[in-house]
């Protein structure tokens, strides 16, 4: 079972997302702030950032990372994406890399998301959402 997580509104119309370990953030459909659908997107984009890091931190240094732009195939008619576009790029000007060694980080950057991006796998099966409903009266 993953971490327990939840969901409270605010006064203002926003909302707070909490964890059981102590994470926060504020969420909504106002100016400034992320939708639900964005956060399936940034949820996307972390996931990558995370499972590449490694790879990338072995060839390129500690602290060194990718820029993740996920863009995403919406269909009003549904209200549902129907895909999921990702583009990760790694700045190694600096690391004098050969060609080869470029496609080596590139492969070994795929092979870490393909194995280890839970959000990615999850989006690509159609697993079913379960949702219970109670009103407390």
């Amino acid at each position: 079972m993953g971490k327990r997580l939840w969901v409270e509104r605010n006064k203002d119309g926003s909302w707070d997302a909490f964890s059981e370990d102590g994470a926060h953030i504020k969420f909504g459909k106002g100016r400034g702030q992320f939708t639900p659908g964005d956060l399936l997107k940034v949820s996307l984009a972390a996931c990558g950032a995370l499972s590449s890091r490694f790879a990338i931190e072995s060839v390129l240094g500690e602290g060194a990372g990718a820029h993740i732009v996920v863009d995403g195939k919406y269909d009003d008619d549904d209200d549902a994406y129907l895909s999921f576009d990702e583009q990760l790029t790694v700045d190694a000007t600096d690391a004098g890399l050969s060609d080869a060694d470029a496609d080596k980080l590139k492969e070994r950057i795929i092979r870490h998301i393909d194995k280890s991006c839970t959000v990615k796998h999850s989006l690509e099966r159609e697993e079913p959402v379960r949702l219970n409903v109670t009103v407390r009266h």
